[in-house]
């Protein structure tokens, strides 16, 4: 980043959520010659990194898109990787964002995972719960469908046991079941890798977020790269429906 692209931090608007579709680590394992397992593997230090940062701009939420519902589908032997590795990374990592008052959590439906690693989970959120620095929220086995199918059945579980009427229903009952809504609006969506799609990632959430590309692949994806994005985010104009000649007024 060169000395024009610098800011201060008092001067900057800082995403107070901030989403991150972490891609590109097959492809930067394939470039190196290595296995797709290396590139998963070197991403664990990108998301070290991006934490590091976020907790120093005054972020308050970061969440990271891990493992999709989709991505069932990979080869048998990658997803068992994948699954030791963030069993591993659970058992390494959290007692260091414990350290540093970061608050754990996950998102998406875990009943297809083992027990082994469903207890890990329960277990890194209970210790991380009372932190109240940074909220890390790692989606796995999550789907922005999921989420709003998920809210949907919930609320038609309380109208179907009279504890909502119908009329009840809108857009701010039906957020407060969907995951994230304990958290503050998702201001900033950014996916590595070189791709421009948001892979059904937050979709209800993203409704009003601004969107950030990159062609890094996610393990070459730094803190300088995180702070460049925020940046970026600083310098748009968030209307929310309004003309741009409202917002500057405000």
């Amino acid at each position: 980043m060169n000395s024009a692209e610098i800011v201060n931090i008092e001067d900057r608007s800082i995403p107070q959520h901030v989403a991150i579709i972490m891609d590109g680590n097959g492809r930067w394992a394939q470039r190196q010659g290595k296995g797709r397992v290396a590139g998963h593997k070197a991403g664990v230090d990108s998301v070290r990194s991006v934490v590091t940062k976020a907790r120093e701009l005054g972020v308050k939420a970061l969440t990271l898109f891990a493992f999709s519902s989709e991505n069932w589908q990979r080869p048998e032997k990658e997803v068992s990787v994948l699954m030791d590795l963030f069993m591993f990374v659970l058992t390494k990592e959290v007692k260091r964002l414990h350290k540093n008052n970061i608050c754990f959590k996950t998102i998406g439906d875990l009943s297809r995972f083992s027990k082994k690693l469903q207890q890990k989970i329960a277990a890194s959120e209970q210790l991380t719960k009372n932190n109240t620095g940074l909220v890390l929220s790692v989606a796995v086995n999550y789907g922005g469908r999921w989420d709003i199918a998920n809210a949907a059945k919930k609320i038609a579980a309380q109208v179907l046991n009279n504890e909502m009427l119908l009329d009840d229903i809108n857009e701010e009952s039906l957020n407060e079941y969907t995951c994230l809504a304990d958290l503050p609006t998702l201001d900033l969506l950014i996916r590595t890798g070189g791709d421009v799609r948001i892979s059904n990632f937050l979709l209800w959430q993203a409704a009003y977020a601004e969107f950030y590309f990159s062609d890094v692949l996610w393990p070459d994806f730094d803190e300088e790269q995180f702070e460049q994005a925020i940046n970026v985010f600083d310098q748009r104009e968030r209307r929310f429906g309004k003309t741009g000649e409202q917002v500057q007024l405000k």
